[in-house]
C-alpha cells in the first residue's frame, strides 16, 4: 500500500490550493457579471468570516487587546487588496490580472529595503531583489501595453484595470509585511479569522465608493461566492500554514510562484484569452522577476499568504 509523507500531502496540498486561487481569477471574471465588485468581495468575505468564526469559536472566546489591533491592522490591508483586485479584474483579463498581481512576491523585498518596515529578525534585501524588480517592470509595461506603443506613450496607454491590480499587488505587500510585524505570538486562528472579519467590515464601509452596489443571484455567482469564501479563502488560509511546517522555503516559492499560470491556462480554457507575442513576452519577464525574487533569496522575507 502506498504510504504518503507529511511533506508528500504538503506538496499536494498546496499545490491544488494554488491551482485553485489561479482559477479564481476566471471564476470571479465571470460572477462579475451578475454582481458589482465591492459587493462581491463583501459577500465573499462575509461567508468566509462566518466560517472561520464557527471552526474557531473556541479561539475566540478570549481575545487581547494585542490580537484585536493586529487582526484590524491587517484586515484593513486585506481589504484594500482585493477591492483594488476584484475591481481591476472587472476592467481587465483574468490572466493580466493574475501576473500583476504576482508581483506582491517582488513590492515586499523592495518595501523591505525600508528599515522602518522591516521586521524583526529579517535582513535587508540585496541584489536579487533588484533584478527581480526590474524583470518584473519590464514585463508589466508589455503586458499591459498594447502592440506597437510608442515608449514615450508606454505609461499612458497602461489600463484602468492593470493600474487597480498594481495598487492590489501593492497593498497585498503592506499586509505581507503587517503579518509578519504583528503575527509572532499570536494564536494563528486568532488574527486570521480576526482579519477576516475587519475585512468584511471594511468592505461593508466602503460599499458604497464608486458603485451602485447591486447582484442576481445566478447559479455561477453561488458557485463562486462559495468556492472563493469557503475554499480560496477560509480553507486556503488554514492549508498553507500547515503545509509551509512541512515543506522548505524554496519549493513552497515554486509552487505559489505558478498562482498566475493556472489563471493564465484557466482563462485560455474557458475564456479562450490568447495572449500575444508582447504579452507572453511581458508574462514571462514578470515570472521571471517572480522567480529572481522568490528562488535566490539573498535574504529572508515574510511569508506568503493566499491572494
Amino acid at each position: 500500500m502506498l504510504r504518503l509523507t507529511p511533506s508528500t500531502v504538503a506538496h499536494l496540498l498546496l499545490l491544488a490550493t494554488v491551482a485553485v486561487w489561479g482559477a479564481t481569477f476566471v471564476l470571479v471574471k465571470d460572477a462579475l457579471t451578475d454582481s458589482t465588485p465591492l459587493l462581491f468581495n463583501l459577500l465573499r468575505m462575509t461567508l468566509a468570516f462566518v466560517v472561520l468564526a464557527a471552526v474557531n469559536h473556541r479561539h475566540l472566546r478570549k481575545l487581547s487587546r494585542r490580537s484585536v489591533v493586529s487582526g484590524l491592522v491587517v484586515g484593513i490591508l486585506l481589504a484594500a487588496g482585493y477591492q483594488f483586485q476584484t475591481s481591476g479584474l472587472a476592467r481587465t483579463t483574468p490572466a493580466k490580472s493574475a501576473f500583476i498581481t504576482g508581483l506582491v512576491v517582488v513590492f515586499v523585498p523592495l518595501f523591505t529595503a525600508i528599515p522602518a518596515l522591516r521586521p524583526a529578525g529579517s535582513h535587508a534585501p540585496r541584489w536579487t531583489a533588484a533584478i527581480g524588480a526590474v524583470l518584473a517592470f519590464s514585463g508589466l509595461l508589455l503586458l499591459t501595453t498594447p502592440p506597437g506603443t510608442e515608449w514615450r506613450h508606454l505609461f499612458a496607454s497602461i489600463g484602468l484595470g492593470d493600474l487597480l491590480t498594481l495598487a492590489c499587488a501593492i497593498a497585498f505587500a503592506g499586509h505581507l509585511i503587517s503579518l509578519a510585524h504583528t503575527s509572532p505570538g499570536l494564536s494563528l486562528q486568532q488574527l486570521s479569522t480576526l482579519q477576516i472579519g475587519f475585512a468584511a467590515l471594511i468592505m461593508l464601509v466602503t460599499l458604497p465608493l464608486g458603485e451602485q452596489p447591486h447582484a442576481t443571484f445566478t447559479p455561477r455567482l453561488i458557485l463562486a461566492l462559495g468556492v472563493t469564501s469557503i475554499i480560496a479563502t477560509a480553507a486556503a488560509f488554514t492549508i498553507q500554514s500547515w503545509a509551509q511546517k512541512h515543506l522548505p522555503p524554496t519549493h513552497t516559492a515554486v509552487i505559489l510562484s505558478l498562482e498566475p499560470v493556472f489563471a493564465w491556462l484557466t482563462s485560455l480554457l474557458f475564456f479562450k484569452e490568447h495572449l500575444g507575442t508582447r504579452a507572453l513576452t511581458g508574462a514571462a519577464l514578470i515570472a521571471a522577476g517572480i522567480a529572481a525574487t522568490e528562488l535566490l533569496p539573498a535574504a529572508q522575507t515574510p511569508e506568503q499568504i493566499p491572494v
